[in-house]
């Protein structure tokens, strides 16, 4: 049985696209299962920011295929880890969620290392530079998981 594993972010261009090809390039795809999803619903259907795709491909792995999706309740059931980006994430996330147990899948994505933050800032209205820290500390918290998961 594979281990399922969630990534999300608000819309599901930026953040949670990256940290899906980061992680799914860190485990074997035979017994760990990667995704990403949105909270909110604006981009349904597009693939990553071009932004994210081309940091994405700077370090070798290609995004361009994923298409952004929106969270849902279903996603409790089918999933085993739901990592979030930051605390909003988390709220909007939690809020869906119908029983502990569903709430104890939830953590923050940078739980997993010590970079002295907790949240993967959302680098959309930013330059490229944000892309490419951003993609770092993804890059860092998607190792440690990846250790755990394989």
């Amino acid at each position: 049985m594979k281990t399922k594993v969630l990534m999300v972010c608000l819309g599901n261009i930026c953040r949670s696209p990256l940290a899906e090809g980061i992680l799914q390039s860190k485990v074997d795809p035979d017994t760990v299962f990667v995704d990403s999803a949105g909270t909110a619903g604006y981009h349904v259907g597009n693939p990553p920011d071009s932004r994210s795709i081309a940091m994405a491909k700077k370090y070798g792995l290609d995004i361009s295929r994923q298409k952004c999706r929106r969270f849902s309740e279903i996603d409790f059931l089918e999933f085993d880890y739901i990592y979030v980006m930051d605390r909003s994430n988390f709220s909007n996330v939690a809020s869906l969620a119908t029983t502990e147990q569903e709430v104890s899948k939830i953590k923050l994505l940078l739980d997993e290392v010590d970079l002295g933050i907790q949240e993967v800032p959302d680098p959309y209205y930013g330059g490229e530079d944000g892309f490419e820290k951003v993609y770092q500390m993804i890059d860092k918290a998607c190792e440690a998981i990846a250790k755990k998961l394989n």
